[in-house]
């Protein structure tokens, strides 16, 4: 079975190291496509941060 994980910033946690961790639960012919994205987003206070997301599409 195909399937498709998403891993998003947060104030918490980066998107990059939850997607590591998952991937090295993987075997390479497991992995299909790795896809990333950003955006700038304004916190409550005007700053801008950076949010990244991590889609992870594999086989089961």
């Amino acid at each position: 079975m195909i399937q498709v994980k998403e891993f998003v910033d947060t104030d918490t946690s980066f998107a990059e190291k939850k997607a590591n961790e998952f991937l090295s639960t993987l075997r390479d012919d497991q992995v299909i496509n790795i896809c990333y994205g950003s955006i700038i987003k304004a916190n409550a206070s005007g700053a801008a941060n950076q949010r990244s997301t991590i889609l992870v599409v594999y086989k089961s």
